[in-house]
C-alpha cells in the first residue's frame, strides 16, 4: 500500500507529514514506521514526523473538531509538542486550503491547545502557552576529550528543556564538534528524558543555542527549545516583558516574546518543499 506525504522545514528542523484526517490511513501510527520515514538514507529523512489528523482520531470523544498536530520523534516516540513542526503544519493547512491564512488557527496538540497566526511577510507566530522554570540543574557535554558540566535552568514549555549558557572565555558552541553527543543530565530530575539547550550570549537580547532533542538528536533547530532559552535569558536579564528575543540557531533565527500575559508568542518560517507517495 502507498501513501501520500509532504516534506517540510521551519529553521531547517525537518519533517515529514502524514495527510490523515480521519486517521484510516496509519491508525496508531506504528514507531517503527516512523523511524523508517525518517531515516536519511533508507528513508524520506527528517527530525520527526507530523500527522495530519481530527483531534477526535486521537482523543475520541474528547475532541471538538480540530486539527491535531499527532507529533513523533525520529526515534518512533511520542512528544508533547513541536514549535517548528506546528508552524510546518499550519503552512500545510493553509497551502491546501484547509484553512484561511486570515484567521487564526487552533491546533491541538498533547501539550493543549496552541493559535498560529499568519502574516503577510511568510512568518508565523505561536502562542507556545505559558512557560514555567523550575529551578537548576546541570547538563554536561563532551569539548574535544573532555566531559564538561555546566549549571542549567530546567525550563518547562509543555516539554522539558535544560538550559545551559555557556560562560565567557570558555568553549564556545563551535568548539562542541560537528555533533552535540548526547549530553548527560540529571535523570532523576528528567525521568523521561530532557532537552539540552547550550546557548552563547550575542548581545543585548540576542543569543546563539545549539540543541539536543530528547528522541532526535541534535538537529538545526528546536522551536520549544528557543523558547525556553529566551524565557531563562530574560529571567536571567530582569527584562521587561513584552520585548522580542533573538534567537540564532544552526538552521535560521526565531523571534520569541515573553508577554505581560506569561505567554510566549514564538515567530518564525515554515515552508513546505515536496510531496510524494511512499510505501515505506
Amino acid at each position: 500500500m502507498t501513501y501520500p506525504f509532504l516534506k517540510g522545514h521551519g529553521t531547517e528542523n525537518d519533517f515529514v507529514l502524514l495527510p490523515d484526517h480521519d486517521g484510516s490511513v496509519h491508525g496508531d501510527l506504528d514507531p517503527a514506521r516512523v523511524r523508517a520515514l525518517c531515516d536519511r538514507r533508507a528513508g524520506i529523512g527528517g527530525d520527526g514526523v507530523l500527522r495530519v489528523v481530527r483531534d477526535h482520531v486521537v482523543l475520541g470523544e474528547a475532541g471538538t473538531g480540530l486539527w491535531f498536530m499527532d507529533y513523533r520523534n525520529a526515534d518512533g516516540s511520542t512528544s508533547e509538542m513541536c514549535g517548528n513542526g506546528i508552524r510546518v503544519f499550519g503552512r500545510h493547512l493553509v497551502d491546501e486550503g484547509l484553512h484561511d491564512r486570515a484567521e487564526p488557527l487552533p491546533v491541538a496538540t498533547r501539550d493543549g491547545v496552541k493559535t498560529l497566526v499568519f502574516a503577510d511577510s511568510g512568518g508565523i507566530t505561536v502562542d507556545m502557552g505559558v512557560p514555567r522554570l523550575l529551578g537548576d540543574t546541570a547538563v554536561g557535554a563532551r569539548v574535544g576529550a573532555a566531559e564538561e558540566t555546566w549549571p542549567a535552568v530546567h525550563v518547562d514549555m509543555g516539554n522539558p528543556h535544560a538550559v545551559a549558557f555557556l560562560p565567557e572565555g570558555g568553549p564556545g558552541l563551535d568548539d562542541l564538534g560537528a555533533v552535540l553527543a548526547p549530553p548527560s543530565y540529571d535523570e532523576a530530575v528528567y525521568p523521561h528524558g530532557v532537552n539540552v539547550e547550550l546557548v552563547v550570549r550575542r548581545g543585548e537580547r540576542h543569543v546563539a543555542m545549539r540543541v539536543h532533542e530528547r528522541g532526535s538528536g541534535e538537529t538545526r533547530s528546536c522551536g520549544t527549545g528557543a523558547c525556553a532559552v529566551a524565557v531563562a535569558a530574560a529571567a536571567a536579564d530582569g527584562a521587561p516583558r513584552d520585548v522580542d528575543y533573538r534567537v540564532d540557531l544552526p538552521g535560521g533565527t526565531l523571534t520569541i516574546r515573553w508577554t505581560a500575559d506569561d505567554r510566549v508568542l514564538m515567530t518564525g518560517p515554515a515552508v513546505v518543499v515536496a510531496r510524494g507517495e511512499t510505501s515505506l
